[in-house]
């Protein structure tokens, strides 16, 4: 990047600020009474001219004012920008937002997502981590002597559910067998977790000589395999046709068709803001994607636990008050971190020796407690 004289950041800085403030182009008449600087609109003029050469200003039309360009942003975020603390008022209001959306851990995270929509009015991504679902309960309902339902109830509140068909005949009290010990042993486990091994002992303490168990855990692990990998999800899209930048609705509806799927949210790369890993920045093109070209990404790393973290954020123009915002999705970040930390997530219980229950086979757990 070539060397840029105080002055012209001063000056950048200036119009980053009022374009953002009022998404119209900025003279230099405007920025001699607000940049601060004791110099003449002609000396203001023929910096925004250098700027302009050097890639950091674009002026829409000639007689018209400069607007930043991407590059313009990208050296204001990473170099000129304020870091703006938030008001006392603004981290109650994100406390008591927070405090008010316990629960289980994948419920916290979307409820962090429309707590960030809410707060910044641009549409907002949150993204789960890896590996963040397991099962937590397991019901097998006996149909008939050949069709039995298998039912996981997951971590995230969600529920799976398989109709299984024999070929030959079952007693409904195997079948009650095999769910009291997938519910003594396996709740709680990773895919990676049910090994050819451990689904073998299950065989052995049930007795099962038909592959049933095999047929449980094969389910399990398919459904554990589908909710494994990044979660992605968008929420409050339609905020961007508020904006000045969007009003063009086959701009819009591209943009909003591309943040609709899920692993074109996955796929996103990041940029960090130097001093500050835990903030990313993505700005305009930037994003490898055509359909973002025109957009920025501001996301805030939290820690979910477990040694794995997550993301959320926002997505909006190029225009946007990334101070401001950074500052925002920073405090939920945290806060969520937090909130995750206390037990709403836990640590996912281990897997130990294989178990059956003493007590009567018969009667199944009502659920399984840590």
């Amino acid at each position: 990047m070539a060397d840029i004289s105080e002055r012209k950041k001063k000056i950048l800085a200036a119009v980053v600020d009022e374009y953002v403030a009022t998404a119209e182009p900025v003279g230099s008449k405007l920025l001699a009474e607000k940049a601060g600087l004791r110099v003449s609109p002609a000396t203001i003029r023929n910096e925004l001219a250098e700027l302009t050469g050097m890639g950091y200003l674009a002026q829409p039309h000639t007689s018209a004012g400069r607007v930043p360009t991407a590059k313009g942003y990208r050296l204001y975020v990473n170099e000129l920008m304020e870091r703006k603390p938030l008001s006392d008022e603004e981290a109650r209001t994100i406390d008591s937002s927070l405090a008010q959306r316990s629960g289980r851990r994948e419920r916290m995270i979307g409820d962090a997502g429309r707590l960030a929509a809410e707060l910044t009015n641009y549409p907002a991504l949150s993204m789960s981590p890896a590996g963040a679902d397991t099962v937590e309960r397991f019901d097998l309902i006996y149909v008939d002597a050949n069709t039995f339902i298998i039912v996981l109830l997951m971590r995230s509140d969600t529920v799976r559910n398989k109709l299984v068909r024999l070929p030959f005949s079952v007693e409904e009290a195997m079948v009650r067998k095999i769910c009291t010990v997938f519910n003594a042993n396996f709740c709680g486990v990773t895919e990676a977790e049910i090994t050819p091994s451990r689904i073998s002992a299950a065989e052995r303490a049930v007795d099962d000589s038909m592959g049933l168990v095999a047929v449980v855990a094969g389910f399990t692990i398919e459904a554990l395999a589908e909710r494994g990998g990044t979660q992605a999800t968008l929420t409050d899209g339609a905020k961007l046709l508020r904006l000045p930048e969007f009003r063009d609705p086959d701009k819009a509806h591209s943009l909003m068709s591309y943040l609709s799927d899920a692993e074109n949210l996955r796929r996103l790369p990041s940029v960090s803001v130097p001093g500050n890993d835990d903030i990313k920045v993505l700005i305009g093109p930037e994003n490898v994607a055509e359909e973002l070209r025109d957009s920025s990404v501001i996301l805030a790393k939290y820690d979910a636990g477990d040694g794995v973290e997550g993301l959320i954020g926002v997505v909006g123009p190029t225009r946007m008050d990334y101070s401001v915002l950074a500052a925002k999705l920073s405090y939920i970040a945290e806060g969520l971190s937090k909130a995750l930390a206390g037990g709403a997530s836990g640590a996912l219980p281990g897997f130990g020796k294989l178990m059956i229950p003493e007590n009567n086979l018969q009667n199944m757990p009502e659920k399984r407690t840590e």
